[in-house]
């Protein structure tokens, strides 16, 4: 067979075989693993023999990008020089060295250098054992608590304009006297309290209450056939405590009890949901609670626990005499001693949808019926 167009030798020569006519870098095969198939005037991706108008002369593989430091020669000169392509330090000192706040000694440093957001210290405890409190009724209450020290006044402008002769009134009544208030525009105020405080323009800086003893509430309560207790078994949301104190205070209870783990302090939040009566229901820590309630029921108390999945509801219960009423934590309720040392385990009847009530909530209601069987028994 000859030679021609269509012949052996030319589908040879093509396929990059050993011949006569093999390109350089050729050997693969058509169809072979790794074939691209290329153009006539394209070379293949690993072919070595391509020529150097597929590359640019700015890109061949061989071509120094970074050969000339910026501004030396003219731009046709591409010598290679070794030298670093910054040849000093960006910064001849340090960035920071100097302090971002000023901390100065005796001040407190609320804010930011350069008008920054505010930097406040934690101003619900001010140490030892000093808190702030505000709002206009737990302020006041606290103004006329016998045994409440006060260490400063703080009030609005605009507020001493109404409160000013109450707090006249409520200095001379005072056994330790009170300080001056300080009359101050609001936006100090602001900065004197948390952030969000809602300080209704009066602010008092207190020593905190000497917690009673749990002996005090024994003997103070002796012969009271009807006296009330609440026993909070790790309630820990100040908020809670300081509405669980407020309805105390409105339902006569003798004292809230609750230990001193895993129970918030006589904070100004506390303070401030109890809306005054932090100063009128004693507050007492107990070290052990299951130890607590069996010194409580040698004293005459009969110990009424709230739980939900008790087979007695609260109005069919018979509570008379003197009662500890026993409230646990959301969601988790009472711990197991504290369910054994209960002489009785009621519930409140709610609606089968509805999982739990708020523990404040509950205690007001099973409050309100203590309160009413005592004035039905009269």
């Amino acid at each position: 067979m000859k030679n021609g167009k269509h012949g052996s030798r030319a589908r040879f020569e093509r396929s990059g075989g050993s011949g006569s006519g093999q390109k350089p870098g050729g050997g693969r095969s058509p169809g072979g693993p790794g074939h691209r198939k290329s153009g006539p005037d394209k070379p293949g991706r690993f072919d070595s023999g391509r020529s150097d108008k597929a590359w640019p002369d700015k890109a061949r593989p061989d071509a120094k990008r970074f050969d000339k430091p910026r501004g030396d020669g003219p731009k046709g000169d591409r010598t290679l020089v070794d030298k670093p392509r910054f040849d000093k330090p960006r910064f001849d000192k340090p960035r920071f060295d100097k302090p971002r706040f000023d901390k100065r000694p005796g001040k407190p440093n609320f804010a930011r250098g350069g008008g920054g957001a505010d930097r406040r210290p934690n101003f619900h405890d001010a140490g030892g054992g000093k808190v702030w409190l505000y709002g206009i009724h737990p302020v006041l209450a606290a103004l006329a608590n016998p045994r409440r020290k006060i260490l400063q006044i703080a009030i609005q402008r605009e507020v001493d304009a109404q409160l000013g002769p109450r707090l006249e009134t409520l200095a001379e009544a005072h056994p330790l006297g009170l300080p001056d208030a300080e009359i101050l525009d609001r936006e100090q105020l602001d900065r004197m309290l948390p952030r969000g405080a809602v300080h209704q323009g009066l602010a008092a800086l207190v020593q905190g209450l000497d917690d009673p003893d749990l002996d005090d509430i024994i003997r103070a309560t002796e012969g009271q056939d009807a006296a009330r207790v609440v026993v909070l078994d790790q309630v820990t949301d100040p908020h809670n405590v300081g509405a669980i104190l407020r309805s105390c205070a409105g339902f006569g209870v003798a004292a809230v009890i609750c230990p001193e783990r895993h129970s918030p302090g006589a904070t100004a939040v506390m303070a401030k949901a109890a809306s005054g009566a932090l100063e009128r229901v004693p507050f007492v820590r107990v070290v052990n609670l299951a130890r607590a309630l069996e010194h409580l029921k040698k004293a005459g108390y009969w110990c009424v626990g709230l739980a939900g999945e008790a087979q007695t509801q609260l109005h069919e219960a018979d509570m008379t005499g003197k009662i500890a009423l026993i409230v646990g934590a959301e969601g988790e309720g009472l711990r197991r001693l504290t369910r054994e040392n209960c002489d009785l385990l009621v519930r409140i009847p709610i609606d089968k949808g509805v999982e739990s009530l708020n523990v404040s909530n509950a205690a007001a209601i099973a409050l309100y019926e203590l309160q009413r069987r005592a004035a039905v028994a009269l």
